[in-house]
């Protein structure tokens, strides 16, 4: 990711500074990347509040939730497909789906393709549920909306960098 005119006011880090530049170079980089990581992490965790919104909204816990929208934007899935995209274990996953068979949000079958495994699939008020999350976890914070738009510009390309060299690992 390169540096620009940020609102951490440094250079930021050049492509390969930890490879090339010294080791002030690499440490100043590394400090401005955890600067602008916490600075991120306050923004949608604790300012914006998205965990907490979406959980009194719907009135589970915010993975229950995350495995909701996944299933219905991605599913009919498998509980072992749903906890590799979620990041979880395979117990803990279950748990979660059980949760949400039990409110009626999702239906959990045997997969016609393998008796031995089980699909999740979204009911209609599963959708509509996961609908409410996407519209909180969607909605930018004002701190985020109030930007300049070439701010925002800048802002959206170095995080689309950033996740790029996320995919690429």
């Amino acid at each position: 990711m390169s540096g620009g005119s940020g609102a951490s006011g440094g250079s930021g880090t050049t492509g390969g500074a930890g490879e090339t530049g010294g080791a002030g170079e690499t440490g100043a980089g590394e400090e401005a990347a955890v600067r602008v990581w916490r600075d991120m992490r306050a923004l949608v965790l604790e300012a914006a509040d998205i965990r907490g919104r979406v959980t009194r909204a719907l009135g589970m816990s915010f993975f229950r939730a995350k495995a909701l929208r996944h299933v219905a934007e991605e599913g009919p899935l498998t509980l072992g497909a749903l906890a590799a995209a979620l990041f979880a274990d395979a117990p803990y996953t279950t748990l979660a789906v059980e949760h949400l068979v039990r409110r009626g949000l999702v239906t959990r079958e045997p997969n016609p393709a393998d008796r031995r495994s089980k699909l999740v699939e979204v009911t209609e008020a599963g959708a509509r549920a996961a609908a409410e999350m996407a519209r909180i976890t969607d909605t930018p914070p004002p701190a985020l909306r109030e930007l300049a738009p070439g701010d925002l510009t800048a802002l959206e390309r170095i995080l689309a960098g950033a996740l790029r060299d996320r995919s690429a690992d």
